[in-house]
């Protein structure tokens, strides 16, 4: 898992680094306008989340500061999940009330749930092995990194048309069938971690998933724009994402082996409660 926790680190502080940069929330990930238009103290608040950032990133990686480190991300990523929720009253009402609409919020929530989940898996590893909220905490995982998969799976196949236009125009055979594809590989992923059938190799490929929009999409969008505080925050983000997910497959691949009683009753909690 630690390879993960690097990664997922080192995309914390380059979002923060950035925001630092620009003295300012980056629109696309920490969307404090949905808040309003004039939020008093806006760039001073973009600065003490923007250290925060780092120095939370910079945390989880002490051995003495790991517990620190990963409540302060958890608590900084739930604090942008929360900037979404305006919009949940303000978008349908401005632009109709259309389910892709709803969707995509969804999904914008959820990419920043999957990064409170990862924290919470590196604080619930130094939990002892018979912590009652150990298992509670693998359990919650297991839904936000299900449910959000799925979130983004629909959001692909309800805007195949928004994410077509990322795809370079130079990848075979065209941006609506890698939409449409990677909008069904993410809810095959969703389903397999609720589930708990192949759930490992459905973590491991999400990952995969997710690194190779960064080397494909993101990266030659942020070569092509490299004044755009979205460009460069999308790739730090997606970088975050991406140590999120190797957090997790690794984190159920661990509990499989050391403890496999115990992981199929996680998946068998989920699908009682359903």
């Amino acid at each position: 898992m630690q390879a993960g926790v690097y990664v997922y680190a080192a995309g914390s502080i380059a979002a923060g680094i950035l925001d630092l940069i620009w003295g300012d929330f980056e629109a696309a990930h920490q969307p404090i306008q949905a808040l309003g238009d004039h939020i008093p103290g806006r760039e001073m608040l973009a600065y003490v989340a923007a250290m925060w950032l780092v120095a939370g990133g910079a945390a989880i990686l002490g051995r003495r500061t790991v517990r620190a480190g990963a409540w302060a991300l958890a608590a900084i990523y739930f604090i942008f999940a929360v900037f979404w929720l305006p919009r949940f009253y303000t978008a349908p009402h401005a632009l109709g009330f259309r389910v892709p609409l709803l969707i995509g919020l969804l999904a914008g929530v959820a990419q920043q749930l999957i990064l409170v989940a990862a924290a919470g898996i590196v604080r619930a590893s130094l939990a002892t092995r018979d912590s009652a909220w150990l298992s509670r905490t693998h359990l919650l995982v297991r839904w936000t990194f299900g449910l959000s998969s799925i979130a983004f799976g629909l959001g692909h196949l309800t805007g195949v048309r928004e994410v077509a236009a990322m795809v370079p125009k130079w990848i075979p055979p065209g941006g609506n069938f890698w939409a449409i594809l990677t909008g069904i590989a993410f809810v095959l992923a969703g389903l397999a971690i609720l589930s708990g059938v192949q759930d490992v190799l459905a973590a491991r490929l999400l990952t995969l998933m997710l690194l190779v929009f960064s080397v494909l999409v993101l990266a030659p969008r942020l070569l092509a724009n490299p004044h755009n505080h979205v460009a460069w925050g999308s790739n730090a983000y997606n970088l975050a994402a991406v140590g999120a997910a190797w957090i997790f497959a690794e984190s159920i691949a661990t509990r499989r082996r050391e403890r496999p009683e115990e992981a199929g009753a996680d998946v068998g909690v989920v699908w009682r409660q359903t």
